[in-house]
């Protein structure tokens, strides 16, 4: 197996993005709110356009933000049945679209009603159809 490719980064270009997004550790909402705005600017640019040097200070920028964003917004787990639920509705999706990925229509609907856990293999199927670390649902 062979290691993924690691791009090339231009110190020089990669220090003058630093220099203008001045990144550090997030401690106010304020300077959460200024990195996301630098977040936005690089997204904006579109997926696949961004120079190596771009990606790897939006890979920074988000790693500082959810950091503070995780201290000062903590959020309580989702039950799995809360959880499908939701992805379900944002999706536009009915429960009988995982009825091939959960086997029966019996079965999504035990799991909705909370009548029954998600099992591990439910949860890799979960997570492969909503495109999400199986552990979301466990």
């Amino acid at each position: 197996m062979s290691a993924p490719a690691v791009l090339k980064i231009d110190r020089i270009k990669y220090g003058r993005l630093l220099a203008r997004a001045t990144p550090t550790v997030v401690q106010t909402e304020e300077e959460n709110e200024r990195l996301l705005t630098e977040i936005e600017k690089l997204m904006a640019k579109g997926e696949g356009r961004l120079t190596p040097e771009e990606d790897a200070l939006l890979e920074l920028l988000t790693r500082l933000v959810e950091s503070y964003e995780g201290r000062a917004y903590p959020q309580e787990k989702a039950c799995p049945k809360e959880l499908i639920a939701f992805l379900l509705e944002q999706r536009g999706l009915t429960p009988s679209a995982l009825w091939p990925v959960l086997g029966s229509k019996g079965r999504v609907s035990e799991i909705l009603s909370g009548t029954r856990g998600v099992s591990k293999e439910q949860a890799k199927k979960l997570g492969a159809c909503f495109h999400i670390s199986p552990a979301a649902f466990i």
